[in-house]
């Protein structure tokens, strides 16, 4: 597979690696130039042109091929995430199965592009339907989860005939490489995956390319912003995935045990940066036994080095994050919230060097505050108290995001409303994080998304293809009927 980031300048651009867990610089990435992303396109371009005449007997033997390629080396895979984006190897593990399940979605393409075919829609006429592939499309995925996002976009997109363009974050470029080493093995032809390492110049030079007929984008909101209306400009198809403030809407008579399991699970696990990860905590009525229950786990976690079995959460992954996470625990005292468990000044045995920040819980945080306002992508829990449902459902619509959100409760009439009047796109009913299987589609409302169309899923085969809709008649030459006057009126089920 094709991968560019080396453009024959005599002093190209570098971006530094860095190992959260130390600190320490562990390699350098060159950074495409804007000809570099131009003579990458084009060679996908011209790869697209042979791969969507390829039979899909073929296209899913290469992705069948490609699926047991990356179970085989999962723990490889794993490795090179925890090594420069610094999570735990378990939650590694998880990210790679995760993205698996969409590879195995892909694999049943001949089955997911079967058009459709109704005969004798008129006398001696009949219509169908067919989806044909767009040519080159293009990825922009975040550091968050570099093997899990991109898998929610490329095995859809080749198995649908496009050629596919990558632009991975260049904090953590290793697992792409791996993953496109095993493309290679799995006997997908050159430069139908592409991997193009860079920052803004590489992202603006896809989104301005006239071959890249679609992108796809997962990260932060100003930037998806920026990709759904400069992508839009040059008359691209575009799916911008960004940023959330996800809730989690705890009632009275939820269980609180299994209650306070979730929401340290969804608002810690992978050290908080995750785009689906709770960090507003909406409790009805009284919140002090819970919040007891969350500061208990919360305390009770390990923070260390992902490759550290004892490790329940890793690193952050610059130091620059590190410090923009504290700074908000600092406003939110500043604001008049309490601190419960405050994870500024964690300790790691033999880490000082490390990005780390312990798990941090704050409470009678009010809308009005930084903390709960923005997307901090960090450990950092608020609570916010209502009296009744209809407090809570309020709050979480007044929230310009609307990416995922949660119920705990035993009364499946609550959950119901909740369901129903909730403006959010992905909904948990006692599931902290309602991330949806391959077979359905992951995507919010609001500004958690620009562009109409979610990722993977049958959304994900329609953003990858065009319909395209096939009338056919066949006349008889030996009828010899005399076709008469030719009819000028529009046709119509009754007269034809």
């Amino acid at each position: 597979m094709n991968q560019i980031g080396m453009s024959g300048e005599a002093q190209p651009r570098t971006a530094p690696v860095f190992n959260p867990a130390t600190g320490q610089q562990t390699a350098e990435v060159v950074l495409a130039s804007t000809a570099d992303v131009h003579a990458g396109v084009t060679r996908a371009a011209e790869a697209a042109r042979a791969w969507r005449n390829t039979s899909l007997t073929a296209r899913s033997k290469i992705l069948f091929a490609f699926r047991e390629l990356c179970d085989r080396h999962r723990d490889d895979l794993a490795a090179s995430i925890t090594a420069e984006h610094g999570k735990v190897l378990e939650d590694a593990r998880g990210e790679v199965a995760r993205g698996i399940e969409v590879v195995e979605f892909a694999c049943g393409i001949p089955h997911l592009l079967k058009g459709e075919f109704s005969e004798d829609v008129s006398t001696g006429i009949d219509a169908s339907s067919i989806r044909q592939p767009l040519g080159v499309v293009a990825g922009i995925t975040p550091f968050n989860f570099p093997v899990m996002v991109p898998m929610w976009m490329y095995p859809v997109a080749i198995a649908c005939g496009n050629a596919f363009v990558l632009k991975p974050s260049e904090r953590d470029p290793s697992p792409t490489d791996l993953v496109a080493e095993l493309w290679r093995q799995a006997g997908l032809p050159d430069d139908v995956f592409t991997v193009v390492h860079g920052d803004a110049e590489a992202v603006n030079a896809l989104l301005d390319h006239p071959e890249i007929a679609a992108v796809s984008f997962v990260g932060s909101t100003p930037v998806a912003r920026h990709v759904f209306e400069r992508g839009h400009a040059s008359g691209k198809r575009v799916q911008a995935l960004g940023g959330a403030k996800n809730h989690a809407v705890v009632l009275p008579d939820a269980d609180l045990a299994s209650t306070a399991d979730a929401l340290i699970a969804a608002g810690y696990g992978s050290a908080g940066e995750r785009c689906m990860a709770v960090s507003a905590v909406v409790v009805v009525g009284d919140a002090q036994p819970l919040i007891d229950a969350i500061a208990e786990r919360a305390r009770a976690l390990v923070t260390g080095p992902g490759t550290d079995p004892a490790s329940d959460m890793g690193p952050l992954i610059t130091q620059t994050h590190r410090d923009r996470v504290a700074g908000y625990v600092d406003l939110a005292l500043a604001d008049g919230a309490d601190v419960v468990v405050d994870g500024r000044d964690l300790v790691v045995p033999g880490g000082d060097n490390g990005f780390f920040f312990g798990p941090t819980l704050v409470d009678n945080v009010t809308p009005d505050m930084a903390v709960y306002r923005d997307e901090i992508f960090g450990p950092v829990l608020s609570v916010l108290r209502v009296d009744t449902l209809d407090d809570a459902i309020e709050l979480v619509n007044a929230n310009p995001f609307g990416n995922g959100t949660a119920i705990f409760t035993r009364d499946g009439a609550s959950a119901r409303r909740f369901r129903r009047d909730v403006t959010v796109g992905m909904v948990g009913i006692n599931v902290a994080i309602p991330v949806p299987m391959a077979y359905y589609s992951f995507g919010g409302w609001k500004q958690s998304l620009f562009g109409d169309a979610h990722i993977h899923g049958m959304e994900g085969v329609r953003f990858n293809t065009r319909l395209k809709t096939i009338t056919t008649r066949w006349p008889d030459p030996s009828s010899g009927t005399d076709p008469g006057r030719p009819a000028l009126h529009f046709p119509s089920g009754d007269n034809r």
